[in-house]
């Protein structure tokens, strides 16, 4: 298989990954009746419709908020899509599918309800980290793939030394 495909592959996964569990989630786990559930101490799981990016940066209240948002959203992933067709080595081509597979996840829960479900909340104390999904893992994931690849993979083409 080649690293396009592999990739591909990896992003169809994750976007269903990513799906599957939000839908358990939201139906048989019926999180929204739950509310804050402690899964340990630094881990809990609550329900939070993200109607911005990360972080809850740009919130968008409005319908052409939420579509100018599923717009960078299928740009972003179309444009990793493009990166994609060129990669040449394994991990690369897995990481970009990551991160093609947490925007279409993202994509379409916005597509669905308007904003993205996030449940996974880490905290320390008081401190509380954002909360969010397993789209998000697949994108953060990636980009840490990437930075491994681009440290430490040569182009198949490069003259060895």
């Amino acid at each position: 298989m080649t690293p396009f495909r592999f990739g591909v592959v990896v992003a169809v996964l994750a976007a269903i990954l990513d799906q599957a569990h939000k839908a358990f989630m939201l139906g048989p786990y019926a999180i929204a009746e739950k509310g804050r559930v402690a899964l340990t101490p630094f881990l809990d799981l609550i329900l939070v419709w993200n109607r911005g990016v990360s972080y809850g940066l740009f919130t968008q209240e409005s319908e052409i908020g939420r579509w100018l948002l599923v717009g960078v959203g299928l740009i972003g992933a179309a444009v990793f899509f493009y990166w994609l067709t060129k990669l040449d080595r394994f991990l690369s081509a897995i990481s970009v599918g990551l991160i093609i597979g947490g925007a279409i996840g993202n994509v379409i829960d916005r597509l669905r309800f308007g904003a993205v479900a996030d449940f996974f909340l880490f905290h320390i104390g008081s401190f509380q980290w954002y909360v969010f999904n397993l789209a998000d893992v697949w994108i953060v994931a990636g980009v840490i793939g990437m930075l491994l690849a681009w440290a430490t993979e040569r182009p198949q083409n490069a003259k060895q030394s």
